[in-house]
């Protein structure tokens, strides 16, 4: 099927979506002599450098039709590996906030009308029943105030991290934080091994390559260990060793680089790293819950134990004076 019929048809099958008046002005730009990628650079809030240049390059080399489900792919891996490592996180994660509003409530509530029975009887009370009146008595008077600072710590950190320094600080952090450092590294050297081989597959220059895929990592760190990677290429060394030199990927990213450049064939070497590394990812991320959802109950169990037992604790002293 030709170009613009292809697109009509999209047009005609996203007719109701807003993608469809999008690609009806791609369409348009098309029959009026320009090119689908120059057509696609109109909209670039929809369409990344990484998919016009893939796009450019095909055009210009006569395979866009096989650049295309290159695209495909690679985006439909890179969601699929995305999806999978949030909904591996977001158990863990909704299990400390209920836990977190549960104890909240137990000492802001259900505490205060327990141990009032206690105060009121003059009794010499047990330390972890002080100890929890004390907590109690905190969470209750200054809750406002505690809540105030907590929103405003929240926000200075987030605006923080917004500034290029706290940005770099944070990412460097991530990449060494026990466990979820490994993750967070080999989730990025699967999303740009992806995108460089594809890139170079399509037919991309190594410079214009290093420099697209460069917008798709989100870790700063890790785009000025690129930057690095992009200027002593452009000087001449080769990808591999300057990989190796930036310190920060691990032997078999370089190694592999070389191999495929002994062999000519660099880009399916970076795509056997980006699936080796999607399954690594997927494999840490359901480690990780299965490490990290007894480890919660554990210490939910512990902080509502205490709460419990210096509940009890009186009663069963009250019992034996009885």
């Amino acid at each position: 099927m030709p170009l613009v019929p292809a697109l009509s048809a999209l047009v005609e099958q996203l007719r109701n979506h807003p993608l469809g008046q999008i690609l009806e002005g791609v369409r348009s730009s098309v029959n009026a002599g320009s090119t689908l990628a120059d057509a696609l650079n109109k909209y670039k809030h929809v369409f990344s450098p990484l998919f016009v240049s893939m796009v450019a390059a095909g055009e210009s080399s006569g395979t866009l039709e096989y650049v295309l489900l290159r695209l495909a792919e690679m985006l439909e891996k890179r969601v699929h590996l995305v999806s999978k490592v949030k909904s591996a996180i977001a158990y863990p994660v909704m299990m400390v906030v209920v836990a977190v509003g549960v104890v909240v409530f137990l000492m802001s509530v259900v505490v205060p009308s327990i141990t009032q029975i206690f105060l009121e009887m003059n009794r010499n009370l047990p330390w972890p029943t002080r100890l929890l009146i004390a907590a109690s008595a905190l969470l209750q008077t200054y809750f406002m105030l505690i809540a105030i600072v907590i929103c405003a710590a929240l926000f200075a950190a987030s605006a923080w991290m917004k500034t290029k320094d706290g940005r770099f600080f944070v990412d460097r952090l991530k990449l060494k934080l026990p466990l979820f450092g490994t993750l967070f590294l080999k989730l990025e050297i699967a999303r740009l091994a992806r995108t460089l081989g594809t890139l170079l597959a399509g037919g991309v220059p190594i410079l214009g390559a290093l420099k697209i895929a460069k917008g798709v990592v989100q870790n700063s760190f890790i785009t000025d260990a690129l930057d690095s990677v992009r200027e002593l290429v452009s000087k001449g060394d080769d990808l591999a060793g300057a990989v190796r030199r930036t310190g920060l990927f691990p032997p078999i990213v370089f190694h592999t680089l070389a191999t495929g450049q002994i062999s000519g064939n660099v880009e399916d070497g970076l795509l056997n790293i980006a699936d080796m590394y999607d399954g690594e990812v997927e494999l840490t991320a359901k480690t990780l819950t299965s490490l990290l959802e007894p480890a919660i109950l554990l210490i939910m169990g512990a902080i509502i134990g205490f709460i419990v037992l210096a509940i009890l604790l009186p009663i069963f002293e009250i019992n034996q004076v009885l």
